[in-house]
């Protein structure tokens, strides 16, 4: 059984303040990004306004919205995904940071393309063809199309348009997906760039395509403006795949990408509690912050008793559970910030249950609950 002076230490934790550029948060509690295909026609509605408010208004530090699609043709795999491009899609965006701000919090969009994983014939570009770097899917067989070098510079332009537009309709900083086997993911992974240009071959090289995002995205929006960039070892359907083998290897991963102006990184894995290397405790996260020198989000299963996802799909439902692992690990600064996903879907109180010392009240999760409007 969890002490009172054990469970009085989660609100200490995280009711802490915490800023980054032109990004001031009351809290450590961060919402993380989820896909939910709520956006009929990828325009996000008054539903999606009133879904991150709530949680806003419930004590969440920082909302990352669910993926959105930058304006490339290959970018998405589903019309019911939101947009980040075209005036309809941007204004239904306005709306939601204004609701999210009303309510006390702060927002950034997670920018995204999928590039080989999508699917052929799907919205919100039907005719457009799967593409990656090298044509080359995450289980190491032929896919698609490989991106020209024409190609590289249409998603580079369009992910900084994107932030650009996140900058002027008032959201609060930009969040890169670079992870989990996604286009940006599959430039770094060897697996997926087998690419004999400059943008293949050793990490640095691999790493180019991002760094460049980060510089365009960088140039296009003010100097404080926070860029967040997303990344994992593992890929969907390659739960033990790694970028970095060593923290050597992680350090030239981020290296070019710090260098190009990301500001905080989100260190995503499935169990926020598992060690990243032989020979430390520190995870992901913890091992992103010490060889980078950047402020770093951690996030896998807080609050539940499963991980999200596994060799055999999406969890049953997770029954909630304390975090105390979680605040051993932020006392020692191996992290920043925690992002919670399932745990928020479940309860949209939960941040305030956390800072009010009540999280032996939160609710459990059920897959189900992915297809509520709450």
């Amino acid at each position: 059984m969890t002490s009172a002076s054990q469970t009085a230490r989660t609100p200490q934790t995280l009711d802490r303040p915490f800023g980054v550029g032109s990004l001031n948060l009351p809290n450590r509690i961060v919402m993380a990004p989820m896909t939910r295909e709520f956006s009929p026609g990828g325009v996000p509605g008054a539903d999606v306004a009133e879904y991150y408010a709530r949680r806003a208004a419930a004590g969440v530090g920082l909302i990352i919205t669910e993926g959105t699609y930058v304006d490339h043709a290959s970018a998405g795999t589903s019309d019911r995904v939101p947009r980040f491009y075209g005036d309809d899609a941007l204004e239904g965006w306005r709306k939601v940071a204004d609701a999210v701000h009303a309510a006390g919090g702060k927002i950034i969009p997670q920018l995204w393309h999928v590039g080989i994983t999508r699917d052929e014939g799907t919205g919100p570009v039907p005719s457009a063809p799967p593409a990656g770097p090298s044509a080359i899917g995450l289980d190491g067989q032929p896919k698609g199309s490989a991106l020209t070098a024409d190609d590289l510079d249409d998603v580079i332009r369009a992910f900084a348009d994107a932030a650009a537009a996140a900058e002027r309709i008032g959201f609060d900083g930009v969040e890169l997906h670079g992870a989990h086997g996604y286009l940006i993911d599959q430039f770094l992974w060897e697996r997926t760039n087998r690419r004999t240009d400059g943008y293949g071959g050793d990490i640095e090289s691999r790493t180019r395509f991002a760094a460049e995002i980060v510089a365009a995205v960088r140039a296009a929006v003010s100097p404080d403006f926070p860029i967040v960039f997303r990344l994992s070892q593992w890929k969907a359907g390659s739960y033990d795949a790694q970028l970095a083998e060593s923290p050597e290897e992680l350090e030239r991963l981020l290296t070019p990408l710090v260098n190009a102006g990301v500001d905080v990184l989100h260190a995503s894995t499935r169990r926020y509690w598992l060690p990243e290397f032989e020979g430390s405790d520190l995870n992901l996260a913890g091992w992103v912050k010490k060889v980078s020198g950047k402020p770093v989000i951690t996030v896998g299963s807080v609050g539940l008793d499963q991980e999200f996802i596994g060799p055999k799909g999406w969890a049953a439902p997770s029954a909630s559970t304390g975090i105390e692992p979680l605040i051993d690990r932020m006392e020692r600064d191996e992290f920043d910030l925690v992002a919670v996903g399932r745990a928020l879907i479940a309860d949209p109180e939960w941040a305030a249950k956390a800072l009010e010392n009540r999280l032996g009240d939160a609710l459990p999760f059920d897959k189900s609950l992915l297809k509520s409007l709450a």
